[in-house]
């Protein structure tokens, strides 16, 4: 004989899901990749509202370089997974973390492994993902999100003063996790050299070069001074690099606390 459920009011599903603590409410799909593929790894995933009817989530999942969807349905006493049915979130968290969703395109076995949590403070210029919109070459939505942008990163040209010759030279800049690379131009392959954001104490404008949009990025041995072509191009790298120096202190508390208890 099935047990019989009872329905969940409202209120105690919505406490549910908060205190998940990975429950990502109206993240988007494109939104929920870009977080997953910049700050995530194998087996990270999330869950958020689907936009398509009432009591339908969908789990977004990383394996390898792409990111899943699956739909969850909450019936009202239980939630529903293809053919599975599980009593709460936790319990279906449980079963998939052994038991895999489904095999990649690569042969890989997804698991869960890793929730990402929805208190990690993203910049504001990076609120909205902006996928690509060339789609007269026929390629589909799936085929373009991996080469959108995605949160944390940042590329562009900016002029660099050099360490010994003080003359400024146009470099091109990536930004992705912890590291900022500068190569001869967008085209180089090999950077110039990976700067590891761990060791940076600081990053603001700074007015005593003769140039007009400056900014630097402060290291144990050597600032560097960095031009960007506008204001607010400047404002932007600033904002985005103090960011992840707050973020990486958060991680180096985290891993204190951790140790001193």
């Amino acid at each position: 004989m099935t047990e019989r459920r009872e329905p969940r009011p409202a209120a105690r599903l919505d406490e549910e899901l908060q205190a998940l603590g990975w429950y990502h409410d109206n993240l988007t799909r494109h939104a929920a990749e870009a977080l997953l593929l910049s700050n995530g790894q194998d087996g990270s995933y999330l869950l958020r509202k689907s936009n398509e009817r009432e009591g339908l989530y969908s789990l977004s999942v990383r394996g390898k370089d792409s990111v899943k969807h699956f739909h969850v349905e909450h019936t009202g006493s239980s939630f529903k997974f293809g053919f599975n049915e599980f009593s709460s979130l936790k319990e279906l968290v449980m079963h998939f973390a052994n038991q895999p969703l489904i095999g990649s395109e690569t042969g890989t076995l997804i698991v869960l492994k890793h929730p990402y949590p929805c208190k990690v403070e993203e910049p504001s210029i990076y609120e909205s993902v902006r996928v690509h919109t060339a789609m007269q070459t026929g390629r589909t939505e799936s085929d373009l999100v991996p080469s959108a942008p995605s949160l944390g990163t940042k590329e562009g040209y900016l002029v660099k003063q050099g360490k010994i010759v003080k003359n400024w030279k146009t470099r091109w800049f990536t930004l992705h996790r912890n590291e900022l690379k500068y190569f001869k131009d967008q085209t180089a392959t090999e950077p110039i050299r990976a700067l590891d954001l761990t060791e940076c104490s600081a990053v603001q404008f700074d007015y005593s070069q003769e140039r007009v949009n400056c900014f630097c990025l402060v290291f144990p041995l050597r600032t560097y001074y960095l031009c960007a072509k506008t204001g607010i191009e400047a404002d932007e790298w600033i904002k985005i690099l103090r960011w992840k120096l707050s973020q990486i202190r958060k991680q180096l508390e985290q891993r204190n606390s951790a140790l001193n208890s």
